[in-house]
């Protein structure tokens, strides 16, 4: 079958249609209701446990951070509704978004009275400090008697 070059031939038509993965079902940044839900790096480090959550767009008043027990919990609602038209609206468009992400750290480790939040520039940064005796020591040397 000779290629025409201005239009595109069945078979590639259909593998433009069809052959792409149009959702990653692996993919876990998806909630039950199939809205995105914000990607977080956990790192642990000696001292803590160190939370980034890309989360644009976010006023820092809308996040609700909670620790029960070793269950982290970070999540935010909003809503919004553009009230510049009355009750006779003829379009009025608002939004609502919410999320809820929840971790499970270490038991008896984490210092819950020295927790500290920051959120800037659509990151939002958690230090979760470790119990003193919950912290990573370097090797101690143990002498032979």
């Amino acid at each position: 079958m000779k290629k025409n070059a201005n239009f595109p031939t069945f078979p590639t038509l259909f593998e433009d249609l069809f052959g792409r993965e149009l959702i990653h079902w692996n993919n876990g940044n998806f909630s039950s209701t199939s809205t995105t839900v914000p990607s977080v790096n956990i790192r642990e480090t000696a001292d803590s446990f160190e939370v980034e959550m890309a989360a644009p767009g976010i006023d820092k008043k809308d996040f609700n951070i909670s620790l029960e027990g070793n269950t982290l919990t970070i999540a935010s609602q909003r809503q919004e509704q553009d009230g510049q038209n009355g009750n006779g609206y003829s379009r009025r468009e608002f939004s609502y978004q919410s999320f809820q992400r929840s971790f499970v750290l270490p038991k008896d480790v984490v210092d819950d009275e020295n927790i500290e939040a920051r959120y800037e520039n659509g990151l939002l940064r958690l230090t979760i400090p470790k119990k003193e005796d919950a912290r990573k020591k370097g090797p101690r040397h143990i002498q032979i008697g």
